[in-house]
């Protein structure tokens, strides 16, 4: 079984949008056998159960939703408009709705490497109006915790994890003006080193900024993107390398009608500054479902599939990634 060696080219930032594999959990770990073998299996259990889960959750809220309707439920004309607004706003990463985000996005193959990566995602979306914050703009707080299952080696050896803790704070500009249709947001990003081993996280204090721009003039129609570039600045050890990667989230979306929609927004293209770091282009598609009754929560269900089109200098990185996802809105706490 081969072991990536040390001179081959180092990676970069793994962001927290996609399921990525730090390089330097590639080297050489002489971690007992058994722990191995557990990491594999905990993340094909993951990948398992968040898949039927989400494929169950959605055609269960269907049937429930248009049982409802063939009994005589009343849908309104609000509810009947208000999915597709809920629909673009789980896609909005300059959304004012609060949320909690519970992503899985399970990598069962990968180049240059037979072990299979899986990732956990936990994420909140916390919106302050200018009475409550430091700043007279609307400001997005969005901290992010996750899980990691990510190969040690050339061979089927994986580990779990929990990896970095992501937090950052967008403030929603009120230029241009919004009945143009035109989002726009700019804020800091903040990655701290909370990874509990070596191969899930990077080992790195990092900053930088962080924008996004989105277009909402055409109803049920959502399109734009997220941009992020954290800088290292400080470290964990002394053989971790610099980090200064710029990550790019392009976000298109289109309601389909009865709760439906179709997107591709999951995918984040990665693009280290640094001589010799990687740089990878996926692409994604999925399919989603608005769940909204009287009295609950609105909720999200999607499923989506990515594929890496395009690698450079990256010989450990996914090719293809199933991902699943549940969002909870919370719209009654939108006003404080």
């Amino acid at each position: 079984m081969r072991r990536l060696q040390a001179h081959e080219p180092r990676g970069q930032h793994v962001p927290f949008d996609t399921a990525r594999m730090a390089p330097r959990g590639m080297r050489p770990r002489r971690a007992p056998g058994i722990r191995v073998r557990w990491g594999s299996w905990i993340g094909r259990a993951i990948g398992a159960l968040g898949a039927a889960i989400v494929v169950g959750a959605l055609a269960a809220a269907a049937r429930a939703d248009t049982a409802g309707e063939d009994a005589g439920a009343p849908v309104d004309a609000a509810t009947t408009l208000r999915r597709p607004t809920l629909a673009e706003e789980f896609a909005d990463p300059l959304t004012t709705l609060p949320q909690l985000f519970v992503q899985d996005a399970f990598t069962p193959v990968s180049y240059g490497t037979e072990g299979r990566a899986n990732r956990v995602i936990v994420r909140a979306i916390v919106p302050r109006i200018p009475r409550l914050s430091l700043l007279p703009f609307v400001q997005l707080v969005r901290p992010s915790v996750q899980l990691v299952t990510v190969p040690t080696s050339a061979g089927r050896g994986t580990r779990t994890a929990f990896g970095d803790f992501q937090l950052f704070d967008l403030a929603v500009l009120p230029w241009p003006d919004h009945s143009t249709g035109l989002y726009m947001g700019a804020g800091p990003l903040l990655i701290f080193p909370t990874a509990t081993a070596e191969q899930a996280g990077q080992g790195a204090w990092q900053a930088g900024p962080a924008c996004a721009a989105l277009y909402k003039g055409l109803p049920g129609v959502l399109i734009g993107g997220l941009v992020q570039n954290p800088i290292s600045f400080a470290y964990t050890a002394r053989d971790r390398p610099a980090v200064s990667t710029l990550i790019v989230q392009p976000i298109a979306l289109a309601y389909l009608g009865n709760g439906f929609y179709v997107k591709s927004a999951d995918a984040s293209w990665t693009m280290g500054w640094h001589q010799g770091t990687a740089t990878v282009i996926p692409v994604s598609f999925g399919v989603g479902y608005v769940h909204l009754r009287e009295g609950e929560p609105p909720i999200n269900l999607f499923v989506s599939g990515e594929w890496t089109a395009y690698r450079q200098l990256a010989p450990v990185a996914p090719q293809t990634t199933v991902r699943f996802g549940v969002t909870v809105a919370f719209p009654d706490f939108r006003p404080w």
